[in-house]
């Protein structure tokens, strides 16, 4: 079958390898219908295997045991073709979002309820055992969640979605709140989108013109501004009649822009950090901490209840996620249409799909 090989840094393949095995107990075989490439792709891609996440050519991954090349790909959608034994909850058939992660089960986050933080987690398209940017992946029923009626093209955007909607969760934003996005990268304009879904009126910060008009054109936001050209702390002023924003999220990870949503949140509200910051940041602690009583929040991954909670959205939950594919490729064309245009930071693309069989 075809497959996109992850070598290591600015090195993937398209080559021919061996179909899975038949799905052992608990698990299902999955034939993928489109992959989405994500920024941990672009990251792997652009500076190299982030280990133990993901192995190198010589230090294999701790749970998979196997070094580099692995199958990439961790976004992806499909429909199930063979089930293992035991399997009840899916049927040959069943159009399926897989979530990435295999938590091990036992550390002492997936003991506290925290799988999305396990200390032993492998991921599909990362550590070995499959990815999505394949024909035929094999994975545990646990990982395949149905999607219903949602187009499967859509259904392969569930995983960054899912990002999002953990996001949210973790801020506590609830209808009617005022929330302010900085950046309107992917998951900035996908984290508007939830939060606009969920009856949160939403004022979006981004420099890029095109990315300002893509996110309000997709209906991710209810105004967009310029930070650079417009008094972005008047306009949350204007919106709040003055009070700020009941919760600020950081999707920049640049640090001015943090501090700008900082000085944006009402008293007593909440920052919740989802990019990862380009640099330490540095916090002045007396007046952005002890005189605000902001709280703030890091988060990554997702949970089950996410990823189901993002499924139920997609599926006619107030979010329609067609919009946000920007382009499809074929597996040939990833890195000349793939990584280099989402490498690119002018380039105004949310969600670029594979189709492993093209």
């Amino acid at each position: 079958m075809k497959a996109v090989m992850y070598y290591g840094q600015n090195d993937v393949r398209v080559e021919d390898i061996a179909e899975p095995a038949p799905p052992a107990a608990g698990e299902v075989r999955i034939e993928v219908a489109w992959a989405g490439i994500c920024g941990s792709d672009l990251h792997l891609f652009h500076n190299g295997p982030s280990y133990p996440t993901t192995p190198t050519a010589d230090q294999p991954q701790p749970r998979t045991g196997e070094t580099l090349p692995v199958v990439l790909g961790h976004e992806f959608a499909g429909t199930v073709t063979a089930l293992g034994e035991g399997v009840t909850s899916l049927s040959v058939g069943d159009a399926v979002a897989v979530k990435a992660n295999v938590p091990c089960g036992s550390c002492a986050a997936c003991r506290a309820g925290l799988s999305n933080i396990c200390r032993n987690s492998r991921g599909f398209g990362l550590s070995g055992g499959g990815g999505g940017l394949s024909e035929f992946v094999t994975v545990p029923e646990a990982n395949a969640f149905p999607v219903g009626d949602l187009p499967l093209d859509q259904a392969a955007m569930i995983e960054p979605l899912a990002v999002s909607t953990h996001g949210v969760r973790r801020s506590g934003a609830a209808a009617g709140d005022v929330a302010l996005v900085g950046g309107a990268g992917p998951i900035g304009v996908l984290t508007a989108a939830v939060l606009k879904a969920k009856g949160v009126h939403v004022i979006i910060s981004e420099p890029n013109p095109a990315r300002r008009r893509a996110a309000l054109d997709n209906g991710a936001a209810h105004r967009a501004v310029d930070p650079m050209t417009e008094d972005l702390q008047a306009v949350v002023a204007e919106a709040t009649n003055g009070d700020g924003v009941d919760v600020a999220f950081d999707c920049a990870g640049v640090v001015p822009v943090t501090h700008d949503l900082i000085a944006a949140i009402r008293p007593g509200g909440h920052l919740q950090i989802i990019a990862i910051p380009s640099k330490p940041l540095d916090l002045d602690v007396q007046n952005e901490m002890h005189l605000t009583e902001i709280t703030y929040a890091g988060m990554f991954g997702y949970l089950d209840e996410d990823y189901r909670d993002a499924i139920a959205m997609a599926n006619g939950g107030g979010l329609n996620l067609a919009p946000f594919i920007s382009t499809r490729i074929t597996p040939e064309e990833i890195v000349e249409k793939g990584f280099s245009v989402l490498l690119d930071r002018e380039n105004t693309a949310v969600k670029i799909l594979v189709d492993p069989h093209a």
